[in-house]
């Protein structure tokens, strides 16, 4: 069965789990991993590690067990061959499918899966509930935003630690949280919960860690306090548009076929508007990514054609072949700012005119690694493009992750996906939580 990530469910978060049934367990030896984790987490982790070993073997045996018609349904889906080969391929090797040019991570109980299983626990996870892909990719996130943790953490709690924070002790926290790209607005908000928070009674350094967790979490999470739904997936058995904004360069094409490989292997019939016609090769690089994700691509050959046209194409064959999520791929640069948003609001009279009834959601893609640059290129696109939510890309490529709380304090835009990595499986759904544990939990520990 795929793993749909669009239907993701959580429970509470922040909360202890409850331990699984016990079962028989050799003792670690004193220095693996397992010898750090509490006995419930560790019972917790090798039950969900159980679960998916027996999961793999059962699809494994089927496939096996039925090559003609796993061979008949590979002929009539253009999805199903990826799908069959990639679960033949794990159940065999018992090792997650790796992107060319990442590593092959192996499924075994070790740090990694460890923290990740805490942190689903946490979440009102199940062990028999989770997959290996979200194993994987909160794997894949800690080690992005390693280059921010290691340059925030290590400071942070040497500073905590030294016992009840004082004036002295919150101006170095406030130092390092604008030198992670936090950005001035949220900095300052930190602080002051902080210094609020310490007048109130004294926190020892591990409670000053979960503290500034919490409010790292409330500042993520604010935007469903004001109206954006918290659930963000396409809705099934209608039209979604998608348009998808931001400058040259940001990743917003690779970002396309990423969505595109998340909508397809979680259900839904996907097709992509190849909308950016002013830039050299978007067209063929798009083109690229959907045959990466067994999406066809909606395109017109000639050069500078008419992006707005492209879009009217796109809706009409979406129609036509009952397409539940349609991408949009847009110019990032015009001859100027104003041309640029011009031909934006052109695209969205287009979709209005042409698909009133759809589902219409407006995503800016921002470069982690331009930080406070960023926000500025993103407020240029705010008013024209109607903005719904913020992808965040290449947070693996900064040591400046903290721009994430900026993005959502400065403009009020919740966070929809981020991207750690330049595989077709580096672009997830956000989720604060994990975030927050990925950018704070040190290395060598699982979720506090």
């Amino acid at each position: 069965m795929v793993f749909n990530w669009f239907r993701r469910k959580f429970g509470g978060s922040g909360e202890e789990p409850s331990p699984p049934a016990e079962t028989p367990t050799e003792s670690p030896p004193p220095d693996s991993p397992e010898s750090t984790a509490s006995p419930p987490i560790l019972n917790w982790a090798k039950t969900a590690l159980q679960s998916i070993q027996a999961r793999q073997q059962s699809e494994s045996a089927a496939t096996v067990e039925t090559p003609e018609a796993s061979q008949k349904t590979a002929a009539d889906s253009p999805v199903s061959i990826s799908e069959e080969s990639e679960k033949t391929a794990v159940a065999q090797s018992a090792v997650v499918e790796a992107e060319p040019g990442e590593p092959n991570p192996s499924l075994v109980l070790n740090e990694g899966f460890l923290w990740s299983a805490e942190v689903l626990a946490a979440q009102g996870r199940r062990p028999e509930e989770v997959d290996i892909e979200e194993i994987t990719w909160l794997q894949r996130l800690r080690q992005g935003l390693g280059k921010t943790r290691r340059g925030l953490v290590h400071q942070l709690r040497a500073i905590v630690g030294q016992g009840p924070l004082s004036r002295e002790a919150v101006e170095e926290i406030e130092m390092l949280l604008l030198q992670s790209d936090v950005g001035v607005k949220a900095t300052d908000q930190i602080i002051a919960a902080l210094q609020t928070k310490i007048r109130q009674e004294t926190l020892p350094a591990d409670q000053a860690i979960a503290y500034l967790k919490e409010i790292l979490r409330d500042i993520l999470d604010r935007p469903f306090q004001q109206g954006y739904r918290r659930e963000f997936a396409p809705k099934k058995g209608v039209l979604n548009i998608w348009l998808i904004a931001g400058v040259n360069g940001v990743g917003k094409t690779t970002t396309i076929g990423k969505l595109a490989h998340i909508a397809t292997r979680s259900g839904y019939r996907c097709l992509i508007a190849a909308a950016d016609t002013f830039r050299a090769a978007a067209t063929e690089q798009v083109k690229i990514w959907g045959q990466r994700s067994n999406v066809e691509v909606i395109a017109n050959p000639a050069k500078n054609t008419d992006p707005a046209a492209v879009v009217f194409d796109a809706i009409g064959a979406a129609k036509a072949r009952g397409t539940e999520l349609l991408l949009v791929d847009t110019a990032g640069r015009l001859q100027n700012k104003a041309n640029l948003m011009e031909e934006l609001k052109k695209i969205r009279r287009i979709i209005d005119k042409n698909a009133g009834d759809a589902q219409i959601e407006s995503l800016l893609v921002l470069d982690a690694t331009l930080g406070q640059n960023g926000l500025r290129q993103a407020q240029v696109f705010a008013e024209a493009a109607q903005l719904t939510g913020v992808i965040l890309t290449k947070l693996d490529g900064t040591a400046k992750g903290g721009v994430a709380l900026a993005v959502v304090q400065e403009l009020g835009l919740p966070i929809r996906f981020i991207g750690a990595g330049e595989g077709i499986k580096d672009l997830r759904p956000f989720n604060s939580f994990e975030f927050v544990e990925a950018l704070l939990s040190r290395d060598g520990e699982v979720a506090a």
